[in-house]
């Protein structure tokens, strides 16, 4: 016990070497993973301007700038990219010590933020956590909700290291693994829909203005016109149109197969031009490219692909 008066202890650090220590190490590494300052700095529960002093004394220690950082960006200088794999080395040696001390030999533990749309990780995603923990046990998945347009500008900014979706995208920047096909229904509870002049008495019920839904329909069609609705609704999520189209009232929309299945099933939503087949997409993982867990990341999307959508 401290005697009255006496100035607080500093807390101890595990100290590797000259100017090294576990801290640091772990700052680097989740600089290194996020190459975003903001991002690193919620994964290891620092604020930004601790974790700039943590990679200050770390370059100090090292003797050598071990990171490139600009307004704009943060990238690994050639000493920082030597250091790395080091530095993951001795945190995975250091992880795995309980496990080695105990007779238990076990790989590294490492975690990975996961955005995806709050219907898919609901209906999906969050039902097959267990299966995921027990067929991988030294990976944790964090998830991360949001719609498209959010979900990838944390991806962009390094906040999260991954997306599951089905939007289409071209981008060097941007690698993914294909997860699973999606199928795509036109679909209403009460609405009749045989030829394109039926649509001025109906509502349209989509994501957003630009219609990424119906253009699943609209583009398997020859001429792929705009369709002449009476009313457009936007709803911003999948949940939220298939409420809509659920309380009837002449309302369509296209909705993925497997999320309305059980609607189709007991007749509470109907198929509308059933012979017309509706273009289709692919579920995906998409992260950074040259994401330095790019190798656990296409794990991640084998596990996934064992899990049909449902």
């Amino acid at each position: 016990m401290e005697a009255p008066g006496e100035r607080p202890r500093a807390p101890r650090v595990q100290v590797l070497g000259p100017g090294v220590d576990l801290d640091s190490l772990r700052c680097f590494e989740a600089v290194a993973t996020t190459l975003r300052f903001r991002a690193a700095a919620a994964r290891v529960h620092l604020s930004p301007a601790a974790l700039s002093d943590r990679i200050r004394r770390l370059e100090e220690g090292l003797g050598t700038r071990i990171l490139t950082r600009t307004t704009r960006s943060v990238s690994l200088t050639e000493a920082g990219q030597r250091l790395l794999p080091l530095a993951r080395n001795v945190l995975g040696l250091i992880e795995s010590m309980p496990g080695a001390a105990g007779g238990r030999e076990a790989p590294p533990q490492y975690e990975l933020v996961v955005g995806i749309p709050y219907e898919v990780g609901l209906s999906w995603l969050c039902p097959i956590l267990g299966p995921l923990a027990r067929k991988c046990p030294e990976r944790t998945l964090h998830l991360h909700n949001g719609n498209d347009t959010y979900l990838m500008g944390a991806l962009e900014r390094g906040d999260i290291d991954a997306v599951v979706a089905s939007f289409r995208f071209s981008s060097h920047r941007l690698s993914y693994a294909a997860l699973h096909d999606e199928e795509y229904l036109l679909l209403g509870a009460d609405a009749s829909l045989g030829r394109r002049e039926a649509a001025r008495r109906l509502t349209l019920v989509d994501i957003g203005p630009d219609l990424p839904l119906f253009r699943y329909f609209l583009d398997a069609q020859k001429d792929a016109e705009p369709w002449p609705f009476a009313r457009v609704e936007y709803m911003g999520g999948i949940a939220n149109v298939r409420h809509r189209l659920l309380e009837g009232q002449g309302r369509v929309g296209v909705l993925p197969r497997f999320f309305v299945r059980g609607d189709v099933s007991k007749g509470n939503l109907r198929r509308l031009m059933p012979r017309v087949r509706l273009c289709s997409d692919s579920l995906r993982l998409v992260w950074r490219s040259g994401h330095p867990r790019g190798a656990e990341l296409g794990v991640l999307a084998h596990d996934l692909r064992a899990f049909p959508l449902r």
